[in-house]
């Protein structure tokens, strides 16, 4: 007897791109723009036989002009070059279910996977990207993009000066000198927000469909994340607030469309089963490249040799800076909260 199974009602071929839409449609990272999908990462991402992807670019031009004389000749210049260096990244997730289980939960395990993934790769993606922030952060070369407002030495209890606030705000923005324009979402945790709340700073914008849902703090969209940095400092909290330029992160999906050996599906969207036992299995892989432009992956502490784990992206000696400090579109602040 003919009867539907995931493997039909998940079609790899439809599937991924519905995946791929969802997950962009959900995502505060890609609809503020601190994400940004780029075909040139994509190309990248789908290549083969490489670890990390080499992206060089042109150094600004240096000098000072001359004055122009009848008696001799300008002093030429060069062009300068350097590279960004990202990592390939591949991740996986394998979800079951029992047939009994499905039988008496009564509803079908295909459409819930297809529902709920999206916003599972989200969360997964704003973990990959807050241990990326770690690592950079803590590396030497970012120290021009970072602000460190709490209280330190054993001080007293934290001052307007010690938290988040426009004129602190500010004084973060403006480490990125006449770039801080491009400075389009600021990412901080709950406990921040509240205060901001209580001092009346964070406005409400009417969304597409009218409702008040998009928060605003000195025009840049809010992004609450309680799963941002958060340490213990002199028996004090001490809060990472991060200022986030339109595509600070670059993102490149790589394609493999191959079918499986002895099951359904490929690669990146596998069904099977255990008749034996009932078990049914879907499986969800990705490659993909998510890399902070101009903060080069230096790929000398990785134990693996299939992409770093989160805690190896939380590592200081596998980040670099190599654009100029103000190009480089991210900034730290970190800061007290006052006691509600």
């Amino acid at each position: 007897m003919a009867k539907t199974q995931i493997a039909d009602v998940i079609v790899p071929e439809l599937w991924v791109p519905y995946m791929i839409e969802r997950t962009a449609t959900k995502s505060r990272l890609l609809q503020s723009g601190i994400i940004e999908r780029d075909p040139a990462f994509d190309v990248s991402a789908n290549a083969e036989g490489s670890r990390t992807v080499n992206m060089p670019f042109w150094t600004d031009l240096t000098g000072s002009d001359e004055v122009l004389n009848d008696s001799g000749s300008l002093t030429p210049g060069k062009m300068g070059t350097s590279k960004d260096v990202a990592a390939m990244h591949w991740r996986g997730k394998a979800w079951s279910h029992n047939d009994l289980a499905k039988h008496l939960a009564g509803d079908d395990p295909a459409a819930a996977i297809a529902d709920l993934v999206g916003e599972y790769w989200n969360r997964r993606m704003q973990a990959f990207l807050n241990s990326s922030l770690t690592g950079i952060f803590a590396a030497a070369s970012m120290a021009t993009n970072k602000l460190d407002l709490h209280v330190s030495g054993g001080g007293g209890a934290p001052t307007s000066g010690n938290i988040l606030s426009s004129l602190t705000f500010l004084q973060g923005k403006q480490l990125l000198g006449d770039s801080k324009d491009k400075l389009v979402a600021i990412g901080m945790h709950s406990a921040v927000e509240t205060q901001l709340l209580a001092l009346d700073l964070i406005d409400f914008i009417p969304d597409s469909e009218g409702k008040a849902s998009l928060k605003v703090f000195q025009g840049l969209e809010v992004i609450v994340d309680d799963n941002l940095p958060v340490e213990t400092i002199d028996g004090k909290l001490v809060f990472h607030t991060f200022l986030y330029g339109r595509g600070a992160f670059g993102m490149g999906m790589g394609r493999k469309t191959d079918a499986v050996e002895g099951g359904h599906g490929t690669w990146e969207v596998e069904y099977s089963r255990d008749a034996l036992a009932g078990d049914s299995y879907f499986i969800n892989r990705r490659k993909f490249i998510l890399h902070a432009r101009g903060v080069k992956w230096l790929d000398v502490d990785v134990a693996g040799n299939t992409g770093p784990t989160n805690v190896e992206l939380e590592a200081a000696g596998n980040w670099q800076r190599v654009f100029e400090s103000k190009n480089v579109r991210i900034v730290r602040i970190r800061h007290n909260v006052l006691p509600m």
